[in-house]
C-alpha cells in the first residue's frame, strides 16, 4: 500500500493496524528497569491489602502510587 492510500484510510477513521508490522514496535519512555526495594513486613502487608481492594497487584500499587508522587512534585520529562 502507498503512504498516500495509508495516510488516506487513516485521516478517513479506518482501521489501519492490519497494514503494521508491530512486531518492534516501542513506547519511548515506557522501558522498563527492575529495581529492587526492601519494604518493612507492616507496609507489605498494608499494600496488599490496597491491591486486595483495588484488584490489582502489589507492583501495580506501588507503580501507581509513585507515578501519583511525581506527578505531584513535577517529574522531568523522560
Amino acid at each position: 500500500m502507498k503512504a498516500e492510500q495509508f495516510d488516506a484510510r487513516f485521516d478517513d477513521g479506518d482501521d489501519v493496524t492490519a497494514e503494521l508490522d508491530l512486531t518492534r514496535a516501542r513506547r519511548p519512555g515506557h522501558a522498563h528497569r527492575r529495581v529492587n526495594v526492601d519494604f518493612p513486613v507492616w507496609m507489605v502487608d498494608a499494600l496488599d491489602h490496597e491491591a486486595r481492594r483495588l484488584g490489582v497487584t502489589r507492583q501495580s500499587v506501588i507503580k501507581m502510587w509513585v507515578a501519583d508522587r511525581l506527578d505531584a512534585v513535577g517529574r522531568p520529562a523522560a
